[in-house]
C-alpha cells in the first residue's frame, strides 16, 4: 500500500514538471485537455488525487505514455510510436506534442488529381514547411509557386493558400504551425489516431 502511495504521490510533480519544461501554462493545458485549470493546480499540489479520467488527456496531451506520469519502470523499448492522421486525402505524422505551442508534422500529399479543382484556404496562423521529396504547388493568392526537395517556404496563412502535388508523385514535406493551424488541418481533437 505505501508503494502505491508513493506512486500517487509523485504524480504531482512529475505533471508540474512536464508542464514546466514544455513552457505551457495552466490555461493552455486546460484548453488542450479540458480539464479545469484548478483542478490541475490541485493535481500539480498532490491535494487533488490523479485518476484515469485525468491522467489519460494529460497523457495525451503531452505526449506521453501514461506509464512515464505514474512512474511505471522502463519497459526498455526505445521506439516512437507515431500515430499517423488521414485528413482531406493527406496523411499527417505527428512529430512533436506541446500542447498550446508549435506543432510538427511530416505530411504527405497524395499526386494531383485532375478531376478536382481544389479551393483555396484561410485561417488564422502561419505556417513554415520543408520539402523532403516530390514537387509542391503551393499557391498564395493570385501567385503559383513549385518548390523541390530541399526547398523551404514560410506564409501567413490569413493569405488565400494551396498546398498539392505539383505532378503525378506524392510529396512529402514538413510543416510546423500553431494551435490554429493544427485545429484547421487536423480538427479539434488533434493528432489523435487515424481518421
Amino acid at each position: 500500500m505505501d508503494d502505491l502511495r508513493d506512486v500517487l504521490d509523485s504524480v504531482g510533480p512529475k505533471l508540474r514538471g512536464l508542464r514546466k519544461q514544455r513552457g505551457v501554462t495552466l490555461a493552455d493545458l486546460a484548453r488542450t485537455t479540458g480539464i479545469s485549470e484548478s483542478t490541475l493546480s490541485r493535481l500539480e499540489s498532490g491535494s487533488r488525487r490523479p485518476n484515469l479520467e485525468l491522467l489519460l488527456p494529460l497523457a495525451r496531451a503531452y505526449g506521453v505514455p501514461l506509464d512515464e506520469l505514474v512512474g511505471a519502470p522502463p519497459i526498455g523499448d526505445p521506439r516512437v510510436h507515431l500515430r499517423p492522421v488521414r485528413r482531406h486525402g493527406m496523411t499527417y505524422v505527428p512529430l512533436s506534442r506541446r500542447p498550446g505551442g508549435m506543432q510538427a508534422f511530416k505530411l504527405v500529399i497524395p499526386p494531383s488529381r485532375t478531376d478536382v479543382t481544389p479551393e483555396l484556404k484561410t485561417h488564422e496562423g502561419y505556417e513554415w514547411i520543408y520539402v523532403l521529396d516530390g514537387r509542391l504547388r503551393l499557391v498564395l493568392a493570385d501567385h503559383d509557386h513549385v518548390f523541390k526537395a530541399g526547398e523551404v517556404a514560410e506564409f501567413d496563412t490569413r493569405v488565400p493558400h494551396l498546398l498539392v502535388s505539383a505532378d503525378d508523385r506524392p510529396v512529402e514535406l514538413l510543416i510546423l504551425f500553431g494551435p490554429q493551424g493544427e485545429r484547421v488541418h487536423l480538427g479539434s481533437s488533434g493528432s489523435r489516431g487515424e481518421r
